[in-house]
């Protein structure tokens, strides 16, 4: 049997910007995805601080060390720019494998989005 398992999270960054005529997904600084163990086109979801939306969709590599964080296409309709947000992905394993897993928690700036 599988279950599904906190993997990693990046805790409160500042939405940069959105673009609702985009085909879809949010767009991650490379250096946020690496550090949270993501991988471009992963499924994540996302928790929006200031106004309680819950949503899922997936990533894109944004530029290292611009602090991008920008939701795209239907999604840019659950979030304004400066909102704050967690992004969370899970992964299956067996309660075995899960027992002895270490989610990765990345804090970064939160006025920057940038790691410190």
């Amino acid at each position: 049997m599988l279950i599904e398992v906190f993997k990693s999270k990046i805790h409160r960054v500042r939405v940069t910007a959105s673009d609702l005529n985009y085909i879809g997904s949010i767009t991650i600084d490379e250096d946020l995805i690496e550090a949270a163990g993501l991988v471009v086109g992963e499924r994540v979801y996302i928790v929006n601080v200031n106004n309680g939306e819950r949503f899922d969709t997936y990533v894109i590599k944004g530029k290292r060390k611009s602090g991008e964080v920008c939701l795209n296409g239907p999604a840019a309709r659950k979030v304004q720019k400066d909102d704050i947000i967690i992004i969370i992905a899970y992964a299956q394993m067996t309660p075995e494998e899960a027992g002895n897993f270490q989610p990765k928690i990345v804090f970064p700036d939160e006025k920057t989005n940038l790691l410190t």
